[in-house]
């Protein structure tokens, strides 16, 4: 029988690391539903999943891992020897995150535009830089966003964004496919969103998750409105890793996003997160699914086909989760949303900078370059007078069962990602109008 002492032997072996009983352990699992259930409902952290070896991970300590072998579950041990350690110094603090998007401003100021969402619990600035030919104009264009760190071990995260800022600024003028993007799109990269977090993830607990209020600590990324403690998708204990905070929006961290989603409109977002290699699309809490026809899914399918990265959504993936960013994008602005979930069990939160940091990057841009692929696909877009329409609902073609409903943008404009298809749309307000349009591709439509 594996009682913890010997597996934590069998990992001072494996590691070289120097440890005690009380350390935690990473404990891997045979990947079943009654495991995923277990683990969620006893608050476990879980840390990941393995969907090519049917694996699931947690964070234990000794008494919780007791708990576990009372379940007679398969237990395959693993414990990598960065779970001991603070992932290495390349990667990025909160103050390297500000250096880096003022360095690029400095050498880009054509086409960026740095500005602070918000302050963070402990006072510091949540930095989000814009990339777009006139950076200082608000144009009527579709908005794209991405944000890194929701949770602040996943140290992997702002390299996916810095990559994705430095990638497209070093290659405007010169690659004709970025240049389009930027000219085309208003570009905003959050690169470092739980700044308290990480901070804390690298001066006390190298496996810090939540933000630090009164040091326990908030999950963000379970503190949003929409479903918020709705499904057994977070906790109500403070020491749990997905405790969800007194209410909706509790955190000043949330409720910056929030504004700042609410003000920017955007018609994509990406959230990275680590690890899994999954795409996560809504909704969290089971068994609610995007309505057939919608393009969520689509779109997920294709991120993940992409990437080799599996996708669906959390409760589908992992467990229920409540409270969660994309689930309160899409219910309120219809924005286009999804976690992704780079690297993999064999990785863990704090991989090798030199082995894993270039590899994962460049495989995870064709994630993200997708997004600005599908703005020039089936859609419709145009510009109105918000005074006459307020909304649109989409049904197709002949159907009396709505699909969606889409508010218009408070400027007027409207961005809707389609699945390719015949559509029936009525625009109203204080005026309406229906429209009947086939979609194949990007269609212009005058009211």
């Amino acid at each position: 029988m594996k009682t913890f002492q010997n597996l934590l032997w069998a990992g001072v072996l494996i590691s070289g690391a120097a440890l005690s009983q009380s350390t935690p352990l990473i404990v891997r699992f045979d990947l079943t539903d009654s495991m995923k259930t277990f683990l969620r409902a006893n608050e476990f952290d879980v840390t990941g999943v393995n969907y090519k070896t049917m694996e699931i991970e947690a964070l234990l300590t000794e008494e919780e891992f007791a708990r576990i072998t009372a379940q007679k579950a398969n237990i395959k041990f693993s414990f990598p020897q960065n779970l001991a350690m603070a992932p290495d110094e390349e990667y990025k603090n909160p103050q390297e995150i500000e250096d880096f998007i003022r360095e690029i401003h400095a050498k880009y100021p054509d086409i960026t535009e740095v500005k602070s969402i918000g302050k963070s619990l402990e006072g510091r600035d949540i930095w989000a830089i814009k990339i777009s030919d006139n950076v200082r104009v608000d144009e009527v264009e579709p908005a794209i966003l991405v944000n890194g760190m929701h949770h602040a071990r996943e140290v992997m995260t702002p390299e996916i964004t810095t990559d994705m800022v430095s990638y497209l600024t070093s290659n405007y003028g010169s690659n004709a496919e970025v240049t389009k993007w930027v000219d085309s799109y208003e570009i905003w990269v959050i690169p470092m969103f739980n700044v308290d977090g990480n901070n804390k993830m690298w001066n006390e607990d190298s496996m810090w998750r939540k933000n630090t209020r009164n040091g326990y600590g908030v999950d963000l990324n379970r503190n949003y409105p929409t479903g918020w403690n709705s499904c057994k998708g977070s906790s109500a204990s403070t020491g749990a890793q997905d405790y969800r905070g007194t209410a909706p929006a509790s955190e000043p961290e949330t409720q910056a996003m929030i504004n700042f989603v609410s003000e920017l409109k955007p018609v994509f977002d990406i959230s990275y997160h680590s690890y899994s290699e999954i795409v996560i699309y809504p909704f969290g809490c089971r068994p609610n699914k995007t309505p057939t026809g919608q393009a969520v899914e689509a779109i997920g399918a294709e991120i993940g086909k992409k990437l080799d990265y599996k996708p669906g959504t959390a409760w589908e993936l992992l467990y229920n989760a409540d409270g969660g960013d994309i689930d309160w994008m899409y219910t309120e602005h219809q924005v286009i949303p999804f976690v992704i979930e780079v690297n993999s069990t064999w990785d863990g939160f704090h991989p090798n900078y030199k082995k894993m940091r270039e590899k994962t990057v460049v495989r995870n841009r064709p994630g993200w370059m997708h997004l600005f692929t599908r703005l020039e696909g089936p859609s419709i877009q145009g510009l109105t007078d918000r005074a006459d329409y307020q909304m649109v609902k989409i049904f197709k073609a002949g159907e009396t069962k709505e699909i969606q409903t889409y508010k218009i943008n408070p400027d007027g404009s409207f961005y809707i990602i389609l699945i390719p298809g015949k559509y029936d749309l009525s625009f109203e307000g204080a005026r309406s109008k229906r429209v009947s349009v086939d979609v194949q591709g990007k269609q212009t439509i005058s009211l």
